[in-house]
């Protein structure tokens, strides 16, 4: 739980007072599931006042392009805690995914998705699964920036922060001591996005020194995807970017079972926010048949992050004791290990039903002997020298021959500014390209001041800004279409540029 989260709900606890819940009922099944949550959180005696919020398709269809309406900001402001149902985007029209305009927005940048096995009245073949993946929320690919650049090419931008890592992988190792847990996991493809990814992996080995009692460990993400699937009880805290978190996370969920299982919490240093991963499923909506677990374990998670740790482990662990003695819904019902098959209605009043009991096969929920506070500190930047020693000029060209590019910008004339090299999709076709090599419209020139060349690295001399206008000033004069540029800096004198694929 972040500190501020924690200092009002500890103010809430001891006036007894209820916390006020911003709750969205959502689309599809999320109404029924929602209602089913909060019956039984009620039942258990949860102190919270649900104040109800519109969002999702409804909100869309009525004229609000982002999903949500203002009333529903102004309520989620007030409250800081969002527990929030399934929604449905309408398809076509552009519209924008409200659960990344959600996490952004309010700055959710830890998405935590505890997944467990529940063997043997969930099918799995790891009964000892027991994984948590927290995943970056806010950046990476999911920044959603493209652009067509030309006839052939479309690019995404992937942004990875210095301030983004340092925040997730404190989180990861912050919650692992939190709640016992021994060994983080990082996962990375930093063999190949040597800068990016290879931020998020430095940053990881620089925090990770500070928690000794934890275990660490990297790896990169295809393999480490691989044993996850094939041997999860190897991992026990996993922290990932965006676009992998989100990938591993389902596959977590379903190797231990079912998606449709899972809760998740989105935490951020004012805001969280708890919903079940799965979806809208409309094509069951309204037949009473949809299973709130997912929803409930979300529920769960926010109960323990506003300071009700105990009201959380009584309602888990009588949901625990409700899949033990086989009631469950059509969707995880099994002949031969299920015993009766359940609405949704039924499925929440046998769950109040064994309130104030404990599973007798699978292990029990115990939230309340972990400590609970998360404490991440303010980022604090520390200054390096930034220089200018070149740009990548990114070039619309319809020929097809390297050669005939490359001499044509070599014979440009631009102070200090040389071509050093072309690439095309990363691969360096110019100089001494391969034949082989097959080419798009989309050409990246490096022009670089280069002095000498030291242990195989060049040395780069640094440049004005004014000498890059001049060269594409004269680019443009040539006939070349320059589609876009790439300042090369150096930091503290440490390139902050990635070599061409060959270079």
């Amino acid at each position: 739980m972040n500190n501020q989260i924690l200092e009002q709900q500890e103010k809430n606890n001891k006036t007894s007072q209820a916390v006020k819940i911003a709750v969205a009922k959502g689309d599809g099944i999320g109404p029924e599931i929602m209602n089913a949550t909060l019956k039984i959180m009620q039942a258990a005696g949860a102190k919270i006042e649900p104040e109800y919020i519109e969002l999702g398709e409804k909100a869309y269809l009525s004229g609000h392009t982002s999903g949500i309406t203002q009333d529903s900001w102004d309520t989620i402001h007030k409250s800081k805690i969002i527990l929030k149902a399934p929604i449905t985007t309408p398809q076509g029209k552009g519209y924008k995914s409200l659960n990344v305009t959600l996490r952004k927005s309010l700055a959710l940048y830890a998405n935590v998705r505890p997944v467990s096995a529940l063997h043997p009245y969930i099918q799995t073949h790891f009964p000892g699964m027991d994984v948590v993946i927290i995943r970056e929320n806010e950046e990476d690919l999911y920044a959603g920036i493209e652009h067509q650049q030309t006839q052939d090419v479309v690019q995404c931008l992937k942004l990875i922060t210095r301030p983004g890592c340092e925040r997730i992988i404190r989180y990861a190792f912050e919650y692992a001591k939190a709640y016992g847990r021994k060994k983080v996991t990082c996962m990375v493809k930093d063999n190949i996005m040597k800068l990016t990814d290879g931020l998020f992996h430095q940053v990881f080995d620089e925090i990770a020194v500070e928690y000794p009692t934890i275990q660490s460990e990297t790896q990169i993400i295809d393999i480490g995807s691989a044993r996850l699937a094939a041997k999860p009880q190897n991992y026990d805290v996993i922290v990932t970017s965006n676009l992998y978190g989100d990938i591993i996370s389902d596959i977590a969920a379903e190797i231990a079972g079912s998606v449709g299982m899972a809760g998740s919490a989105n935490i951020g240093t004012n805001v969280a926010m708890f919903e079940a991963i799965h979806g809208s499923a409309p094509d069951i909506a309204g037949k009473n048949i949809a299973n709130p677990s997912g929803l409930l374990n979300a529920a769960v998670m926010m109960l323990a992050h506003i300071g009700q740790a105990k009201v959380a482990d009584k309602i888990k662990n009588a949901w625990l004791t409700t899949l033990e003695h086989g009631y469950h819904t059509a969707d995880i019902y099994q002949e031969g290990i299920s015993k009766h098959k359940v609405s949704t209605d039924n499925f929440a009043d046998e769950v109040i039903a064994r309130l104030g009991l404990q599973p007798e096969n699978l292990p029990m929920s115990e939230l309340s002997k972990g400590n609970g506070e998360i404490k991440i500190p303010a980022y604090q930047r520390k200054q390096e020298k930034k220089e200018l020693v070149g740009v990548d000029a990114f070039i619309d060209w319809q020929g097809n021959d390297p050669e005939e590019i490359g001499q044509a910008l070599s014979n440009i004339e631009a102070y200090k500014l040389k071509l050093k090299m072309i690439t095309n999709r990363g691969v360096k076709v110019y100089p001494q390209g391969l034949k082989e090599t097959y080419c798009t419209d989309h050409w990246r020139c490096r022009f670089v001041a280069i002095d000498s060349k030291a242990d195989g690295e060049p040395t780069y001399q640094p440049v004005n800004f004014e000498q890059v206008v001049d060269l594409l000033s004269k680019l443009n004069n040539a006939g070349f279409d320059v589609i876009k540029t790439e300042n090369l800096y150096e930091f503290d004198g440490r390139r902050g540029f990635s070599l061409g694929q060959g270079e």
